[in-house]
């Protein structure tokens, strides 16, 4: 993957605006910003695309969205959104590793990701996390040495999202990295909190991991689609449960594997 050529792309085009003090306040849409620019090449012609297929894909969209909005910050314009330059390819064979959310009516690890985006709060939440890497280390080299774990955190009444994910450029097999997530300032009156805990990985909310389980089937059974249906949906890594509250703050512990992707809901 090559998270810092879109990055700088981004970069550059953010100081263009700027440079004109008539489009400075403009609100800036990109159209189309995405790992690369060929959505129609499948993967069976482009190997290289199987990314789309899998979590990757999902991890690498939840990274450069938050690198997009810290760019934006930092160049001090205003970034309204960015689009997934995604399609909806019909009459084509299962996981053929195009652009798009779903496949033959499966949704994708991707759309996932969007999901969790979905279940965020629109109140922001300050967020500290000393094993971020800066962002103009990765424009100027994309993710290669270490892993780059980072969360956004938001609010919304009387819960709080903690979406948080694992993303490096090469999509190797190393071991998960431990999760050490602090939530503090909830109202001091709360013993307990709901927790529900969303995962998206190689073994979660990816129906492509399933497919390959039944060896890759062009025409799967009805139990076989309905399972692989299943297996799309945004999933529990555990199932929901209330924990302690100490002093209005909880406190949590867990694995992430890379190119995964963990929503964090805790409701009082």
């Amino acid at each position: 993957m090559g998270l810092a050529r879109q990055l700088a792309s981004i970069q550059q085009g953010f100081k263009i605006v700027k440079s004109f003090p008539e489009w400075r306040d403009t609100p800036i849409v990109l159209g189309e910003s995405d790992p690369e620019g060929c959505a129609a090449c499948s993967a069976r012609t482009n190997p290289q695309n199987g990314y789309r297929n899998g979590a990757l894909y999902a991890a690498y969209i939840a990274e450069s969205l938050a690198a997009t909005s810290a760019l934006a910050a930092q160049e001090q314009v205003h970034i309204m959104g960015a689009v997934s330059w995604s399609f909806e390819f019909e009459d084509q064979p299962y996981f053929e590793g195009f652009r798009e959310l779903a496949t033959n009516g499966l949704d994708k690890p991707v759309l996932n990701a969007f999901r969790m985006f979905g279940l965020l709060g629109d109140e922001h939440l300050k967020v500290s996390n000393a094993h971020a890497l800066p962002i103009d280390q990765i424009v100027a080299a994309g993710v290669q040495r270490q892993s780059d774990i980072r969360a956004i955190a938001t609010r919304h009444g009387h819960q709080v999202e903690v979406m948080i994910w694992n993303y490096h450029d090469e999509d190797v097999d190393v071991p998960a990295a431990p999760i050490d997530l602090a939530v503090t300032g909830l109202t001091d009156s709360a013993r307990v909190a709901l927790l529900e805990h969303f995962r998206v990985d190689r073994h979660h909310s990816n129906a492509f991991t399933a497919w390959k389980e039944m060896d890759s089937p062009q025409s799967p059974s009805a139990q076989q689609y309905d399972q692989l249906q299943r297996a799309a949906q945004l999933q529990l890594l555990t199932s929901p449960a209330h924990i302690p509250l100490e002093h209005g703050s909880a406190h949590l512990q867990f694995v992430l594997p890379r190119q995964g992707l963990s929503l964090v809901r805790l409701t009082w």
